[in-house]
């Protein structure tokens, strides 16, 4: 009986932990991927609506950065309105977010992902930061309520594939 239970509850935890053990991500992993990923290919090709789409109806954005004088700032914003206006007005540059080391924690249907990343203005380096994102999952499925970044120009360990790609361009 003992070695019954004992094999049970070894099965079940391998079942349990099976999607991580192997690196495989759960569904809603991969959805929360696709959100994040889709703001991005939003902002790469100067649509305003796809970028939108990744958004619930009231998020909240901040920036957290270092003025001229190394003081820390915080810029929130509580509209998405002047971000998608600068998406979707046409720019020279294609703006490239690249981002790396993507860790998503979840319970339920509330998520965080935090990434690094490195913005690019066609082939040129902009900044560097964090990106630190709350999703929620309701009825449409995963939305960003919660953006917050850090930018920097400088202490960037970018990833020299990252770097090689954005200078083909």
């Amino acid at each position: 009986m003992i070695k019954r239970l004992s094999v049970t509850v070894a099965l079940v935890l391998m079942t349990m932990f099976s999607h991580q053990s192997y690196g495989q991500a759960t569904p809603d992993e991969t959805a929360i991927k696709e959100v994040i990923n889709s703001l991005f290919k939003g902002m790469e090709l100067g649509d305003s609506a796809m970028v939108h789409k990744a958004f619930t109806r009231s998020p909240v954005m901040a920036t957290v950065f270092r003025n001229q004088q190394n003081e820390p700032v915080l810029r929130q914003e509580n509209s998405l309105d002047g971000f998608l206006k600068a998406v979707g007005t046409p720019h020279k540059e294609v703006w490239y977010e690249e981002i790396w080391n993507l860790k998503i924690q979840q319970d339920g249907d509330l998520a965080q992902a935090w990434c690094d990343y490195a913005f690019y203005a066609g082939k040129n380096f902009s900044h560097c930061g964090v990106d630190a994102f709350h999703l929620h999952k309701g009825k449409d499925g995963w939305k960003i309520v919660h953006l917050a970044d850090t930018r920097r120009k400088s202490g960037c360990q970018i990833p020299e594939e990252i770097k090689k790609k954005r200078s083909k361009e």
